[in-house]
């Protein structure tokens, strides 16, 4: 098994990878900003190394400070977790070119995925259902473009290839707001991403956010763990996920997982990753693939037993998967809220000290947190603060978990989310499921 690991990254995924990394009997180094020198993984790491000032440019992004890291704590792998440098192929080249294991697929699949356009294209070859769309880049010539929006139909919506997170996205409802739609995308996408290159694709209304869970090991084997809904969103942001999804059947998860699996083994892909789709009138629509491990990845863990970030471990020491499709069993449900420290009307971030942290318990729960009593949240970084699981053997029984636990959690001194989660569990159309992606949008403007 590797020996150590520099875990390139904070908070709660970070405590996470850690706890996976000392049930494998593997020594951990905490890398950290000097805002963050009191983090609890910083804590409990077999050493902890500061590389950098608060801004993330200067620390969690700061590709040579972590590789050093690396070099002087003799460690052997880097583990990215989630945002950061988790999708950046050039930091997974530099890692692979120091010497060093980088915990995720290779970069030139990272590259692959990470451009919208590539990606389509590439699980197009591979069979993969996708949105109707412009079938590449949309080239500078108004009289093509309107004519491929024609053959789409309205709406229709532009995106950034190099986009996440929600950004560099515009519907366009008709023809004569098109032209300048692309060009304000096209420009938004080179603010924020240094790569201007958009492309068009049929918007569809009202659609659901649903994720297949892949595990393969890049030499030939792959498997699914089923799917997650995550269609509870703000602003192209998830809110809550869950999983199994609701109203998903059997015969259609078998189906698209083992397209995404067949995927896999095609681009030869090593790791763990998700295959994001839209989900409307019974057909899935890809739209992306997470080459990382996934904020939501406790609820599939929840219903299948199986532990992705030991997984990750195992794939990058060199292992061939241990597990089997038939080995995978689901059981139950999961749902997963947010906890951020943000304010639940305006959703303005609210970073302080928190003054008194009492963690929810009983039958079912998990808290995936890095917070304690004391703990100041500071103010350079996602609001994320803290994930709640609850697990039941039936959906009703894991909301009626969910609520009993946001009722038992305290976080005192700032102000949290949770508020609006006990708001959405007990909404009706929630509890029925099946809600879609703008379902939280339309209920918050209400």
């Amino acid at each position: 098994m590797l020996d150590k690991v520099v875990i390139a990254n904070r908070g709660e995924i970070a405590l996470r990878i850690l706890r996976a990394c000392h049930e494998l009997g593997i020594k951990t180094v905490a890398v950290y900003s000097t805002v963050d020198r009191d983090l609890l993984p910083v804590r409990l790491a077999d050493e902890a190394i500061c590389i950098g000032r608060a801004p993330s440019p200067e620390s969690y992004l700061n590709i040579p400070a972590i590789i050093t890291a690396a070099e002087i704590t003799d460690a052997v792998a880097i583990h990215p977790g989630y945002g950061f440098l988790a999708e950046n192929a050039d930091f997974a080249e530099r890692v692979e070119e120091s010497g060093f294991i980088f915990i995720g697929p290779r970069p030139d699949t990272i590259r692959l995925m990470g451009n919208k356009v590539s990606a389509i294209k590439a699980m197009k070859e591979a069979g993969v259902p996708c949105v109707p769309g412009s079938d590449g880049p949309l080239i500078d010539d108004d009289q093509k473009n309107l004519q491929i929006a024609r053959e789409i139909g309205y709406p229709v919506i532009i995106k950034a290839a190099g986009g996440g997170g929600g950004r560099g996205m515009r519907v366009v409802h008709s023809e004569a707001s098109l032209l300048n739609a692309i060009s304000l995308t096209r420009t938004e996408a080179n603010t924020a991403f240094g790569n201007s290159t958009v492309y068009m694709e049929k918007y569809l209304e009202k659609p659901r956010h649903i994720e297949i869970q892949v595990l393969a090991d890049g030499q030939g084997n792959a498997i699914h763990l089923g799917e997650r809904d995550c269609s509870m969103q703000r602003r192209h942001q998830k809110v809550l996920e869950e999983a199994p999804a609701p109203g998903i059947t059997e015969k259609e998860r078998q189906k698209i997982g083992k397209i995404c699996v067949d995927a896999c083994i095609r681009i030869g892909y090593r790791g763990a990753g998700t295959f994001e789709f839209l989900y409307q009138d019974g057909e899935f629509y890809f739209i992306e693939m997470n080459t990382r491990v996934q904020v939501e990845h406790p609820v599939t863990e929840m219903i299948t037993g199986i532990d992705i970030v030991k997984e990750q471990l195992k794939i990058a020491n060199g292992e061939k998967l241990s597990i089997k499709q038939e080995d995978v069993r689901i059981h139950g449900h999961a749902i997963e809220c947010r906890i951020n420290a943000e304010d639940p009307k305006t959703f303005i971030p609210c970073p302080g000290k928190i003054t008194w942290y009492h963690a929810p318990g009983g039958p079912g729960i998990r808290i995936d947190s890095h917070i304690y009593s004391s703990y100041q949240v500071p103010p350079n970084y996602d609001s994320l603060i803290a994930k709640l699981i609850a697990f039941g053997n039936t959906r009703d029984e894991a909301i009626r978990r969910m609520r009993n636990a946001l009722s038992e959690v305290v976080i005192d001194g700032i102000k949290t989310n949770i508020p609006l989660h006990q708001e959405l569990m007990h909404d009706a159309n929630f509890k029925h499921g099946g809600t879609t992606i703008h379902y939280l949008e339309d209920k918050i403007k209400k």
